[in-house]
């Protein structure tokens, strides 16, 4: 028997499952997708055979990775309900689904935890949010779990009613420092810059600022203030973000993204 088994393998459940591989051993994975172009990919990828269906990868594991989108949870749950068992333990990384949704589905006894990753798990520098559902779990299963989400980047236990604002925290802004990325670059190019360097310049700095906040434990707005020089670039260019709203941008993005995972919750 294996220790972890995959229910779905798209882009963040291939991301972990990469990085489960590569901490665990491709022996203790098993998994199946919906789509044998997914399955065939990730076999040639890893060199793990995939399972013949969902059935057969929750009687070959221990934890149980719920790696599907929230919009096919509810007949995923009803396919698998009366195979799993208190032995197991379900993950989740579907954004909006709730722990009591899952376990009113399987059962009351089953213990879930609940995470939101984000795509830098595929580098193996995630950001992910963890909630337990209230049950008891061994001092052996804890540190697997512990092991399997540090296998992908850092990680961080909250109270379940945080995981909304985890999504919009570290699940879904990964895509507005992409769009931050880009915009930058662009700008740049236009003033000459090739693009290329431009990418490469903008990411390393994205890069090695967030570097700066997490090495020197400093507040972000100290560290913009070191390199805000009175009336030079930097401070004007700042002033030209907020005069184009670019902060209450940012807040209004992120009252759209919990808005949205509130509806999921809801649904």
């Amino acid at each position: 028997m294996a220790i972890f088994g995959f229910i779905g393998v798209g882009n963040m459940g291939s991301a972990i499952l990469k990085a489960t591989c590569k901490t665990f051993g491709k022996d203790e994975i098993v998994f199946y997708d919906a789509s044998k172009e997914k399955c065939a990919l990730i076999s040639n990828q890893f060199n793990i055979s995939s399972e013949i269906n969902n059935t057969a990868v929750i009687n070959n594991c221990k934890y149980l990775v719920l790696a599907i989108k929230p919009q096919y949870f509810s007949e995923v749950l009803e396919e698998i309900k009366d195979l799993v068992t208190p032995e197991h333990i379900v993950v989740s990384i579907a954004a909006g689904v709730k722990i009591e949704t899952i376990k009113s589905a399987l059962g009351s006894e089953i213990r879930v935890v609940r995470a939101m990753p984000n795509t830098p798990a595929l580098i193996f520098k995630g950001s992910t949010g963890v909630s337990f559902s209230s049950d008891n779990y061994s001092k052996t299963e804890l540190s697997q779990l512990d092991i399997f989400f540090q296998s992908f980047g850092k990680y961080d236990v909250f109270n379940e009613n945080l995981m909304n604002a985890i999504t919009c925290a570290s699940g879904s802004s990964p895509a507005y420092v992409y769009t931050f990325i880009e915009a930058l670059a662009d700008s740049v190019v236009s003033l000459g810059i090739p693009r290329d360097k431009a990418y490469t310049l903008v990411a390393q700095t994205v890069m090695g600022a967030a570097s700066m906040v997490m090495e020197t434990g400093e507040h972000p707005g100290v560290l913009k203030d070191q390199v805000c020089s009175p009336g030079g670039t930097t401070i004007a260019g700042i002033k030209a973000l907020e005069e184009n709203g670019f902060r209450n941008a940012i807040m209004k993005a992120t009252d759209a993204c919990y808005k949205r995972a509130e509806e999921l919750s809801k649904n």
